[in-house]
C-alpha cells in the first residue's frame, strides 16, 4: 500500500542532480547557504530534499517532485565546507514553499512512500536495458565493470543508470517522476538511445 505523509523539508535545488530511493548521492557543499542547510540537517533529522530547479536565477522555480535524502556520511573540512553522501529515502511532492528566515529554502511536502518490496523487471526488460547500457557506455568511452553490473538487482540497475547518466535536467526529471520501475526502465533505454547519438566531433547530439 502507498502511504503519503506531509512533512517540512529543507531543499537543495541542483540542476542535473537527482536522487532515487535506496541510492546514494555524494555532494560537495561549499555555498554558505547550503553549508547552513547541512548544519541544520545534522542538528535535526539529517534530511535534505534534493530537487531540480525548473528555471534559472537566484530563486528559481522548482519542479514538483524531488527525493528526500538522509545524510549517511559527512566529512567536515577545515574551511567550513562539507563532503556528504545522501541516502535516498523516498520521493516527495512539493505542496507549497514556506516563508522562512533561513538562507536555504524550505517547503511543505508530501512524501510518496512505496511498498517495501523491491520492484522487478521482466527478463526481456532486464536484457534490453543491460544491452543498451553497454552500447551507451561504449559510445561514451566509459569503463564499466559489467560483471558487477550483472549482480545488481533490477531497481539498483535502473535507478543507478538514471541517476548517473549524463542526460539533461528535463530528462532526469522525467525519470524521477516515472511511476514504476518498468516505465523508468523503458524511458532510460529511450534516453540512452537518444543521447547516445554522436556527431562527427564525437560529441553527444540531440539531432
Amino acid at each position: 500500500m502507498t502511504v503519503e505523509t506531509i512533512t517540512r523539508l529543507s531543499v537543495f535545488p541542483l540542476p542535473g542532480a537527482v536522487l532515487f530511493p535506496r541510492m546514494h548521492l555524494p555532494l560537495h557543499i561549499f555555498e554558505p547557504r547550503y553549508k547552513a542547510m547541512v548544519q541544520h540537517a545534522l542538528a535535526s533529522d539529517q534530511r535534505i530534499g534534493m530537487i531540480q530547479p525548473r528555471s534559472t536565477g537566484e530563486r528559481p522555480l522548482l519542479y514538483d517532485i524531488g527525493c528526500v535524502g538522509k545524510i549517511g556520511h559527512v566529512e567536515a573540512l577545515e574551511d567550513g565546507r562539507y563532503n556528504i553522501v545522501l541516502e535516498g529515502l523516498s520521493r516527495f511532492r512539493v505542496l507549497r514553499e514556506l516563508e522562512v528566515a533561513t538562507p536555504f529554502r524550505q517547503v511543505e511536502a508530501e512524501l510518496i512512500a512505496t511498498d517495501d518490496a523491491y520492484e522487478t523487471l521482466e527478463l526481456l526488460e532486464r536484457a534490453s536495458i543491460e544491452r543498451e547500457a553497454r552500447r551507451f557506455a561504449d559510445a561514451q568511452g566509459y569503463a564499466v565493470d559489467w560483471e558487477a553490473v550483472s549482480r545488481l538487482d533490477d531497481e539498483a540497475l535502473v535507478n543507478g543508470i538514471a541517476q548517473v547518466a549524463p542526460f539533461d535536467a528535463a530528462a532526469k526529471q522525467a525519470l524521477l517522476e516515472a511511476g514504476d520501475l518498468s516505465t523508468r526502465a523503458d524511458l532510460t533505454v529511450q534516453l540512452m538511445q537518444f543521447f547516445g547519438r554522436h556527431d562527427g566531433d564525437n560529441h553527444v547530439t540531440l539531432q
